[in-house]
């Protein structure tokens, strides 16, 4: 279990580091024009800056207190944060009319996994 708690937020901090860099480094007009990227119409440039700055801090709360053993619980409250901003992700796709299976779905799934990575370190497999 423990092993696949830590391939799950390996899996978590990559994608999300990912994006985050794409939201800080891409102009909104452009992430707009992404296959996914609708929502951005929908909310601020600082909100889409600060959503990207979000998704770098999860690779550092997901992996960093674990690896150097330093307040370990912060990984599970990175995880509680990470599906907070997926739920957050969810609601601003159905709030901005641009949902579709290829939209959500990922979204669904990055929830369920932040999820799983909670309930795994809060529960069976904590530090």
């Amino acid at each position: 279990m423990n092993t696949t708690l830590w391939i799950v937020a390996g899996l978590l901090a990559v994608v999300f580091a990912f994006s985050g860099v794409v939201k800080l480094s891409l102009p909104p007009d452009k992430l707009a024009r992404a296959p996914a990227g609708g929502w951005v119409e929908d909310v601020s440039a600082g909100a889409v800056r600060s959503i990207g700055a979000l998704e770098i801090l999860v690779p550092l709360g997901l992996i960093l207190p674990a690896v150097l053993d330093i307040a370990p619980v912060l990984v599970r409250l990175a995880a509680v944060g990470v599906a907070l901003l997926m739920i957050g992700a969810v609601i601003t796709r159905i709030r901005s009319d641009h949902v579709s299976n290829a939209t959500i779905i990922p979204d669904l799934v990055y929830l369920a996994l932040a999820v799983f990575v909670a309930w795994g370190r809060f529960g069976p497999e904590p530090f």
